[in-house]
């Protein structure tokens, strides 16, 4: 009789409790090196190979996408219903991360800590929102797929799915080569992705074995108020929107986004992830085409959990420097936070860079973010988590909308 193999996602569990339980015992033993010198090295091959696939599977996806569409006016109609699914959620993300940020300080949970003498923070970014703006459009097409820059790189499956419709018959040869190549990709995505039970083994390995230390330390409070947050979002927020829109109980929604949000927690890149959240969310309903379209603009623009994290970092690092921060200053890590998060890239790391524009706009030291760097790495893996569960969330919701939409229409 032919063996049973284990699923993807069972895969992918074993994995993290193994990755879990190495860490933990290399921790302890003070062998945390090899982790780093041994497993790291091949978790950091297995994530170079997912940012080499990401360029061209956002590109091929969401032309091929708006392709399938077939009419623009439907891509325009799916384009808003998402991007104002993303910001309506952005805002109430940030409300969330303030709330309970606010919270843990008024009990005092916060501890006061000081910047490490000699540490400083040389990572500060422009908080300009025109600047952020202007960027988004591509002067050159391969400076953008060079630096995937992933705002950019939508843009141009944008421009190029809505010239290929609009050219009618004439563009039925681009058409074809789409999907040509599209498929040969997709291929090699199935084959990289096979390989995921090997990276989140490894990671989680290193993670745990060099991290412990950190968690348990005081910062750990606010790496739970980051955490109590994202729970929460994804609870009120994103299982109730699917409840609400797509018919889908919080637990059918929880347990379909279920590897997505485990291959996230290990990888802390949302664009590395749209391989197994597409998977995810075709298998609970999403539409090819939605899903195609949805997921790779959602990876990038969609931002929740860096919102969550923005806010409660904010008051956090607001506390360490004896600040309490005003209604008015709340008000600007709202509107800062939210637009911040749009422009964050989807990758690992990218987070934390943007929570400096947050603080300058409120006026807490940039410098103070060197208290919680050397445990980003944590809060990057919830927030990813978080922001691909709304990717999925966001997906079945506008395919919903869509069906009613068409429903209506036939009447």
């Amino acid at each position: 009789m032919e063996k049973k193999k284990l699923s993807l996602p069972v895969q992918i569990i074993v994995a993290l409790l193994c990755g879990i339980v190495v860490g933990l015992v290399c921790y302890f033993t003070n062998t945390a090196s090899f982790t780093a010198n041994y497993l790291k090295p091949i978790g950091t091959i297995f994530i170079n190979l997912l940012k080499f696939i990401v360029v061209p599977i956002v590109l091929l996806s969401m032309i091929s996408g708006i392709i399938s569409m077939g009419d623009l006016k439907k891509v325009g109609a799916v384009g808003w219903k998402t991007v104002a699914f993303f910001m309506v959620t952005t805002a109430l993300a940030c409300v969330i991360g303030l709330a309970i940020g606010s919270l843990f300080d008024g009990l005092g949970w916060f501890p006061a800590l000081a910047l490490e003498e000699g540490a400083v923070w040389d990572k500060a970014t422009s908080a300009n929102f025109m600047d952020t703006l202007v960027n988004i459009f591509p002067s050159n097409m391969w400076s953008a797929f060079l630096n995937a820059n992933m705002l950019q790189v939508i843009v141009i499956a944008l421009l190029i799915g809505g010239g290929i419709l609009s050219a009618g018959e004439r563009g039925t040869l681009a058409v074809s080569m789409v999907d040509s190549i599209y498929a040969v990709f997709e291929k090699v995505m199935e084959f990289i992705i096979k390989l995921s039970p090997i990276g989140v083994f490894t990671m989680m390995a290193w993670v745990v074995a060099t991290q412990g230390a950190d968690v348990l330390g005081p910062i750990a409070l606010v790496l739970l108020c980051a955490y109590v947050g994202y729970f929460i979002h994804a609870v009120l927020v994103y299982s109730l929107s699917a409840r609400a829109f797509a018919k889908i109980s919080p637990f059918a929604f929880f347990k379909g986004a279920g590897a997505a949000m485990i291959f996230a927690f290990t990888s802390a890149s949302s664009v590395a992830t749209l391989p197994v959240s597409r998977e995810c969310a075709e298998k609970m309903g999403a539409e090819k085409d939605v899903a195609a379209f949805v997921l790779p603009l959602g990876a990038t623009i969609n931002m929740d959990g860096t919102a969550v994290y923005q806010c409660v970092a904010t008051i956090f690092l607001a506390a360490c420097c004896g600040v309490d921060l005003t209604l008015g200053q709340m008000i600007i890590v709202v509107v800062t936070a939210t637009l911040a998060s749009i422009g964050t890239a989807g990758v690992s790391g990218a987070g934390v860079i943007m929570l400096a524009m947050v603080l300058e706009a409120i006026g807490v030291p940039v410098e103070m973010i060197m208290i919680i760097y050397g445990v980003d790495r944590l809060f990057d893996m919830g927030r990813t988590t978080l922001n691909i569960t709304g990717d999925i969330a966001c997906s079945l919701c506008v395919t919903s909308w869509e069906k009613n939409k068409a429903a209506k229409a036939a009447k």
